[in-house]
């Protein structure tokens, strides 16, 4: 049986302080919900503080993003070496924001989805459409092939050692949340596709949903049978709102 996992995404938020709060509030919230994965991504400069602050608990600490170079001149990104000299656990990857706002093609995805394993750090694969793509009946074909390319290049062994998450990006700080037949139906169609080049990596491969998760909608979405937990955006940075998200995945 497949862990449920709940990852939150702070994305450009945070302070010493908020930080220090927040994450009080979410081990203490989160003390008895030990069949759950649970993990946070803050931003990159507070990466060693969270570290810190989680050592004595369960909750795991993932970066936002990673470059794709091991080393060189790339003035302003992180490669994966770096963060797993931090202990950082695992790194999202081809998140939409990335994808649109920074031109991040499939290719460049993948490849950092290889660097961050080489580094021995878990990627969590983002893939998703936009809402012309969805009324245009393209989202079987645009999530599909966004898989695809990462999977050309690493092999779908490699998803043995991965995390994939479907976020239509119409859904992400929108307030507007894929019905949990929706997001079930994209999440049986990339089960599927892997388990028809490997049925055991498919089995044991954790799907998560993200776009706008909220304690009132986490409970319908999580009981789907091919939806594993969530990645996390705005609710993550509400400690009360994680927490009861996390405690949706235990029943």
């Amino acid at each position: 049986m497949r862990q449920k996992m709940v990852v939150g995404n702070w994305k450009m938020h945070g302070s010493v302080e908020q930080i220090q709060q927040l994450l009080r509030d979410v081990i203490r919230g989160l003390a008895g919900q030990e069949s759950t994965a649970v993990g946070v991504c803050p931003p990159y400069p507070y990466l060693p503080l969270v570290k810190q602050l989680c050592a004595e608990s369960d909750v795991k600490v993932g970066a936002q993003n990673v470059s794709q170079h091991e080393s060189g001149a790339f003035t302003g990104e992180v490669a994966a070496p770096m963060l797993s000299d931090l202990g950082i656990d695992f790194a999202i990857v081809g998140h939409s924001e990335r994808r649109e706002l920074y031109g991040e093609t499939s290719d460049i995805v993948a490849e950092k989805f290889m660097a961050s394993q080489a580094a021995g750090i878990t990627p969590i694969l983002c893939v998703g459409e936009t809402l012309s793509q969805r009324d245009d009946g393209e989202t079987e074909a645009v999530v599909l092939a966004q898989l695809q390319a990462v999977i050309a290049k690493a092999g779908v062994e490699a998803f043995s050692n991965a995390v994939l998450a479907y976020e239509p990006v119409w859904a992400i700080g929108t307030g507007k949340t894929a019905t949990p037949e929706q997001a079930q139906e994209v999440h049986r169609l990339l089960r599927g596709y892997i388990a028809g080049l490997s049925e055991d990596i498919a089995a044991n491969l954790q799907i998560l949903y993200g776009g706008s998760v909220k304690d009132s909608n986490a409970g319908a979405l999580f009981t789907q049978a091919d939806i594993d937990g969530g990645l996390v955006g705005g609710a993550s940075l509400q400690a009360e709102q994680f927490i009861a998200i996390c405690a949706n995945t235990e029943n």
